[in-house]
This record gives structure tokens, C-alpha cells and sequence, in this order.
């Protein structure tokens, strides 16, 4: 397209639209990671963490964290002319588990956000997606201050399957963002392939 016109010939093109799951512990960096990466102003559904939440809300790790997600964020980004990401970030905390079956119907794949400081956090999300089949890569949010570990370290603490990619990033910035979009679109047609393969073998 030049100047807002159709080149001649050729029509113009319909992107894919996929959705993309960012999911994870509280106080990860999930709404961060939509935010960094989203061409649109992302939608928020954050509150203030009040005296009355104190009883379920673990900041231990994160005590500078004064709002929650109490619903989802929303975000996108066109990856290239025919390829558009939709971005839901997941609520962290159990007591809003509850919507991660809404949120999760029609998505191509995930990122699972950990931070090394406290990988027990993402224990449920991998346990959630890998009970329900879908692909996804496991991003380890390199904060400041926090230990780094190699990859392989950090899969073994999971207990992740071998194929699962896991990549580190920084939830700052956008290329870094997109680089683990790229991965999970990536994984997510190579998974998707290969349970075709599996069904008509």
C-alpha cells in the first residue's frame, strides 16, 4: 500500500488474526508485557490493592506492587501485513482463576511470565495450559537484581517437556516483547503440525 492506496494489482491484504494468552504469577510483569509491545492503547482492568485483600493476596516478592488485575489486559500488535496478535493478559491471582476458561477459548498459544525470584508462581499456569493442550513458551522476565539462570536450569525447575521453548526477555521492551510473540507463533504451528501428523498417521 502506498499513500493509504492499493498498489494496482494487487488486492489488499486481510490479515489473520490470532489470539495470544499472557499468563502467570501475581506481580510478574504481565500487564508490563501487553503494554510494552501493544500498538493501541492497551485496556486495563486494574484496581488498588486494599487492606481487605491482604488476606489473599501474597506480595511477598513484590512489595512495591500497589494494583492487581482483576479481569484482563488487552492489547495488539501486527507482527507483518497479514499477521495481527491479540493480547489477553491473564489475572494472576487464584482468586480470579475463574476467568482463565473464558479467556483462553480460541487462543493459538501462551506466554508463561516467571520470574526466577519466585518460579513457584507459574506453576499453576504451566500445569493449566499443558492440561488443556495448549502451546505455549515460558518467558523468564530478567528483573533487576534478580539471579540469572540458563534456560536449561529453568526448564529443569519446571519440569517442562523438552519441546517447550523457553526464552528470557525483559517485559520493558518491545523488541524483546515481540521476540517471545514471535516464539510463541512459531511453537504454536510447529505443535499444531506435528497433532496433525500425529491424527492422520
Amino acid at each position: 500500500m502506498i499513500f493509504g492506496r492499493t498498489e494496482r494489482g494487487k488486492a489488499p491484504v486481510e490479515p489473520v488474526t490470532l489470539k495470544i494468552l499472557v499468563a502467570g504469577g501475581f506481580g510478574v510483569g504481565k500487564t508490563t508485557m501487553v503494554g510494552a509491545v501493544s500498538e493501541i492503547k492497551p485496556l486495563r482492568t486494574e484496581e488498588l490493592l486494599t487492606e481487605a485483600g491482604r488476606p489473599v493476596d501474597d506480595t511477598s516478592g513484590v512489595e512495591g506492587k500497589h494494583t492487581t488485575t482483576v479481569a484482563m489486559d488487552f492489547g495488539r500488535i501486527t507482527l507483518r501485513e497479514d499477521l495481527v496478535l491479540y493480547l489477553f493478559g491473564t489475572p494472576g491471582q487464584n482468586r480470579f482463576w475463574f476467568l482463565w476458561d473464558e479467556l483462553a477459548t480460541g487462543a493459538l498459544g501462551a506466554v508463561v511470565l516467571a520470574d526466577t525470584r519466585r518460579l513457584e508462581d507459574c506453576f499453576a499456569a504451566v500445569d493449566y495450559f499443558e492440561r488443556r493442550s495448549i502451546p505455549f513458551v515460558v518467558g523468564v522476565n530478567c528483573f533487576e537484581g534478580a539471579a540469572r539462570y540458563p534456560t536449561d536450569t529453568v526448564r529443569q525447575a519446571l519440569d517442562l517437556d523438552p519441546g517447550v521453548p523457553v526464552v528470557l526477555c525483559d517485559a520493558r521492551g518491545r523488541e524483546s516483547v515481540k521476540e517471545v510473540l514471535i516464539e510463541v507463533v512459531q511453537h504454536a504451528m510447529a505443535y499444531a503440525a506435528a497433532h496433525r501428523q500425529t491424527v492422520t498417521t
